[in-house]
């Protein structure tokens, strides 16, 4: 028989977080559905909040790192699936703790039942689909979600995501006239929320500094830049 310890709580603050906690692991354990809020890097703060049960789309691999970003730093095992082109020094440096991440960067025509593995038990899943997801299969993995305390983040579309998330303009620093390294990305990034509400916001993804920062965190020390639309 195994017994769940709480650590003694010190004020009332602390006893009411033991409380959840203990109530999540219950519902983790009973697969009944439950939702809670997961930690957000605060510069995706004004773009989106994330909350367990839920999934959410992005158009690229690096706004999916800076998602998972949150969560995994703060404890939470990770999954990436079906995304070879996955980059672990990016992601290191987003804050995602490589050490609590699982890849599966090849996972074939059997995607949908390796994140479903996965959603139970990790955390964060985030996965790229070969191919247009249907209404079914998302009903399936939502369902799974919502059971499993864990959240989705797609690389490419995904039926009734809570979030859609774009990039959707570009700026480089770091190239000069012909010559010289890209040292910074700069993005305006775009949110959708399944409300219909549109959010937009300026971060670097990352900075040269391979951080990512708001926009007004930092201020370009390059004379060149690369633009990009779309």
């Amino acid at each position: 028989m195994t017994v769940t310890t709480l650590p003694v709580a010190r004020n009332a603050e602390e006893r009411l977080a033991n409380i959840q906690e203990l109530r999540q692991r219950v519902h983790r354990m009973q697969g009944t559905a439950t939702s809670h809020p997961l930690p957000t890097l605060p510069v995706l703060d004004g773009l989106v909040r994330l909350r367990t049960g839920a999934s959410y789309a992005v158009d690229r691999p690096g706004l999916a790192m800076a998602l998972m970003a949150g969560p995994s730093g703060a404890g939470s095992w990770s999954a990436v699936v079906g995304v070879s082109d996955f980059g672990l020094e990016a992601a290191a440096g987003f804050g995602v703790d490589l050490d609590r991440t699982v890849l599966v960067p090849e996972p074939g025509d059997a995607w949908l039942e390796v994140a479903a593995a996965l959603v139970d038990v990790l955390q964060v899943v985030v996965v790229r689909p070969p191919a247009r997801v249907t209404q079914h299969q998302a009903a399936r993995l939502s369902s799974r979600l919502r059971q499993r305390d864990a959240l989705l983040i797609s690389v490419g579309d995904w039926p009734q995501a809570e979030s859609r998330l774009w990039i959707e303009e570009s700026t480089w620093t770091g190239i000069g006239r012909g010559h010289g390294r890209v040292t910074g990305h700069r993005a305006r990034v775009a949110a959708l929320l399944h409300t219909g509400q549109r959010r937009d916001a300026e971060i670097w993804l990352p900075a040269d500094d391979l951080r990512l920062k708001t926009a007004d965190d930092l201020v370009d020390r390059e004379p060149g830049r690369l633009s990009s639309v779309g």
